[in-house]
């Protein structure tokens, strides 16, 4: 069966939708099938992305490394298990697949991270995402989880009662700025610390670039840039290509290089 990775927050804004496309897009670079998934029916931010690709590749009669999407079922709210169909498919043809939830709690996001294998939660550096994990006193101690790793337990429990095997779970701490240090070690410690007791591993994301808002419309991703004509690379662009490499060692998905 296929490899489920699951790109899971209940907040937007967080880069979802960006590692998505990044993750997938490596994969494919490294010869394996790989399954796309958007299960934000309304704004469909990761399947928009995979559609401009497909776009730009063929005004530009280029052949780039492409994932494959699928759709959810037509009228998909009103079917009683669009998602598994939709994995049903995908899994014939694909070794991974990437499911990139919307920003809100649904009934098919709560499923996905059911189905997980891997999953991943990017978040912005800051006490404001980490909210959505636990809560906290106002000297900054953690509480107990809070909505969004509650239903990430219910999952596990639901996976232990199939008989499935335990999901991977990765906090990814994304737009990690260069200012504001202070703030950014607290956060560390309090994911650190948090991590021991809810069962997640910590790694780093991406940092904040103009680049990840020029990719989306042709529907690039940083492994593509040569590939198109860039061949001199700032070093932002390099940096965030290390910061790709350094995400896809972090994952230890099965069958897959370190590098990319």
């Amino acid at each position: 069966m296929a490899h489920i990775i699951v790109v899971g927050n209940e907040k937007g804004g967080s880069g979802k939708s960006t590692t998505s496309m990044h993750v997938a897009t490596a994969l494919v670079r490294q010869g394996l099938r790989v399954g796309a998934l958007d299960l934000d029916v309304r704004q469909r931010s990761f399947a928009r992305y995979l559609e401009n690709r497909s776009a730009f590749l063929t005004r530009e009669g280029l052949d780039l490394p492409t994932p494959i999407l699928a759709e959810l079922p037509r009228g998909a709210a009103d079917v009683d298990d669009p998602l598994s169909a939709a994995v049903a498919e995908l899994d014939r043809q694909a070794d991974f697949i990437v499911i990139d939830c919307p920003g809100s709690h649904t009934r098919l996001s709560q499923m996905a991270h059911a189905l997980a294998d891997t999953l991943v939660t990017p978040m912005n550096d800051s006490f404001i995402d980490f909210d959505l994990l636990a809560r906290l006193t106002p000297e900054g101690k953690v509480m107990g989880p809070s909505i969004y790793a509650e239903m990430v337990w219910a999952a596990r429990q639901m996976r232990g009662q199939a008989g499935a095997g335990p999901i991977d779970w990765i906090v990814l701490r994304n737009r990690l700025g260069t200012t504001e240090m202070h703030n950014k070690r607290k956060v560390g410690a309090a994911l650190e610390a948090l991590s021991k007791r809810i069962g997640f591993r910590v790694a780093a994301g991406f940092a904040e670039r103009v680049i990840f808002r020029e990719l989306f419309p042709r529907g690039l991703t940083l492994l593509d840039l040569r590939d198109v004509g860039t061949t001199q690379l700032s070093m932002s662009n390099i940096a965030a290509r290390q910061e790709l490499r350094d995400l896809m060692a972090e994952l230890r998905l099965p069958g897959v290089q370190g590098t990319v």
